[in-house]
């Protein structure tokens, strides 16, 4: 897969040059490694959105490099499935792996359902008004978005409802869930930002069943319901995605 990547116009027998010099190939590694640090990076803060096209020529022209150190990069990209490649389109970030995404969301949002309706007793008049900071920065995200800001603040956001669960494995499987999401190179707000407007609703509504001291079964509901909400709108992307490249 990866011998696919290749400039236009580049032949096999190009690829296969002859042994680099030494001092030659250790500058031509720092490159691939200051390219491959680059594209990660954009990755990673959603600068790089999963399907973006990653042009060989238009990167290594930021960098002020060839394209043998970029494509050297995206090769190792591709090979920790960070990147894929598709003929007559090229290399792009890959998608994300909607089953161990679905597995992930669908886990987490039993174990921090259940996080939070345990939390809820022990959420304090200061953990609200720390939560709603959070939600009303989240708010004015919206209006220049940022998905990693977002998500990081979504982070926060809920570890304030939950952290007061006094079951400890349960916490323990529900950071073990953010930390998986990670793994996976969730923002998915990176793509589906309609998504961020709703969660940001959503977080209030939660916060005033806490508030009220709703039933522990209708919390759990809730924070279910609002988890499993983020998933819904990442699968309805990538079934959209997957039509319209078909198409």
């Amino acid at each position: 897969m990866t011998n696919a990547i290749r400039e236009e116009g580049e032949t096999v027998a190009e690829q296969v040059a002859a042994p680099i010099a030494e001092p030659v190939a250790e500058a031509l590694g720092s490159k691939s490694e200051q390219a491959y640090a680059f594209i990660k990076e954009r990755i990673r803060n959603g600068s790089y959105t999963p399907g973006f096209r990653l042009v060989l020529g238009q990167i290594a022209k930021q960098l002020g490099v060839s394209v043998v150190p970029v494509r050297e990069a995206i090769r190792r990209l591709e090979a920790e499935g960070a990147v894929t490649f598709e003929r007559n389109v090229g290399a792009q970030v890959a998608m994300v792996d909607e089953r161990e995404y679905f597995y992930t969301m669908e886990t987490l949002s039993l174990v921090e359902g259940a996080a939070t309706a345990l939390s809820a007793p022990f959420v304090t008049p200061r953990d609200f008004d720390h939560a709603r900071e959070i939600n009303s920065e989240m708010a004015d995200c919206l209006d220049h978005f940022d998905p990693h800001r977002f998500t990081e603040l979504n982070r926060a956001f809920h570890a304030v409802i939950f952290e007061h669960c006094p079951n400890p494995h349960v916490l323990d499987l529900v950071h073990r869930g953010w930390d998986r999401l990670a793994v996976l190179r969730d923002s998915t707000f990176s793509f589906v930002p309609g998504r961020a407007r709703e969660s940001v609703a959503e977080h209030e509504r939660l916060l005033q069943l806490i508030e009220a001291g709703a039933p522990a079964l209708e919390i759990e509901l809730a924070a279910r319901a609002h988890r499993t909400g983020t998933l819904d709108a990442l699968l309805s992307y990538q079934a959209d995605h997957h039509a319209g490249s078909r198409g």
